[in-house]
């Protein structure tokens, strides 16, 4: 399981450090990928393949559907950790999540997000201020 909050430096050549606590469950691959809210997603080689293997079954008819695999699958980039456990960012991931020095690790359950601090603190207040809609929702999804 992945969770918490970390802040990082994405260092002049576009290196990002991943916490440690991380690290165990990339060891064997992970991909990085375009998020949703502005964000990057890095999963473990596992997720993305059960992940990629869904979208590879959404229907071509649907127009939503092909957008999402779009987004998700050609925005996918593999990577690797280093020996100082950090990864690289490509260029296009880095300016899509408008990734500046500050940046937001977040662990969810089976993935990582990786935020601007900047937007991550600006979505953090606007979900503060509707938290009370968020768990009025829940019931909806089965909470």
């Amino acid at each position: 399981m992945i969770i918490g909050q970390y802040s990082y430096n994405l260092d002049p050549k576009k290196r990002l450090t991943i916490p440690t606590k991380f690290r165990s469950v990339l060891s064997d691959g992970a991909v990085l990928t375009r998020g949703i809210d502005g964000c990057l997603f890095l999963y473990p080689i596992k997720q993305w393949e059960d992940l990629a293997e869904k979208m590879s079954k959404l229907p071509l008819s649907a127009v939503s559907a092909r957008n999402f695999a779009r987004v998700m699958l050609a925005g996918a980039m593999d990577v690797k950790i280093d020996s100082l456990g950090r990864i690289l960012i490509p260029d296009y991931l880095k300016d899509y999540a408008a990734l500046d020095k500050k940046v937001v690790v977040a662990g969810l359950y089976d993935r990582i997000e990786i935020w601007s601090e900047e937007k991550w603190k600006k979505y953090g207040e606007t979900t503060d201020a509707q938290v009370g809609n968020i768990t009025e929702g829940l019931k909806d999804l089965g909470f």
